[in-house]
């Protein structure tokens, strides 16, 4: 029988410097305007909160590291262009991923590009994507989790954060 209340939780965070991917990208801020095309070096930091076993631990989180230094390693030295935003639209043309906006045909070739299904090319949806995708990772599930956060920096104090609770649709 063991010591320890039933229903522990623990919370584990993860920022290791090894999570991190650079990438380019445009903000588009209107229908007619948005910013030039340049790049960034991303940097991303999960927390995750999950029943703790008698054992002590939550579960291996060297899974968790594996995940995000996967997402991470998907997204390293892509264009990433947004799939739903209301102002941009992609289009193939002659061997070129073209987006469109405001009357400027921007072309790319499909292997510098990675198109996601956001609305912008920000660190408040990036934040969004890892988190829709680690809580439906089928490496995730049936661990104990109840909360996750993600934030996703694009410099030193800023931040587009994430956040989920059990419970919570998505």
């Amino acid at each position: 029988m063991s010591n320890y209340p039933s229903g522990r939780t623990s919370r584990i965070e993860i920022a290791k410097q090894a999570l991190n991917f650079s990438i380019a990208h445009f903000t588009i801020f209107s229908k007619t305007d948005r910013e030039d095309l340049h790049g960034h070096n991303y940097q991303v930091e999960c927390h995750v909160t999950a029943t703790l076993g008698d054992d002590g631990l939550m579960f291996d989180y060297a899974i968790l590291k594996a995940i995000l230094r996967d997402m991470c390693d998907e997204l390293d030295e892509q264009t990433v262009l947004p799939e739903n935003s209301p102002h941009l639209s992609l289009t193939e043309e002659n061997g070129y991923i073209v987006a469109l906006f405001n009357g400027e045909r921007i072309p790319f070739l499909p292997r510098d590009v990675m198109t996601l299904p956001i609305a912008n090319a920000t660190v408040e949806e990036f934040s969004y994507y890892f988190l829709q995708k680690m809580i439906h990772h089928d490496d995730l599930q049936d661990k104990g989790i109840t909360a996750y956060t993600v934030k996703i920096s694009s410099s030193p104090g800023q931040y587009g954060v994430a956040e989920w609770q059990l419970g919570q649709d998505l």
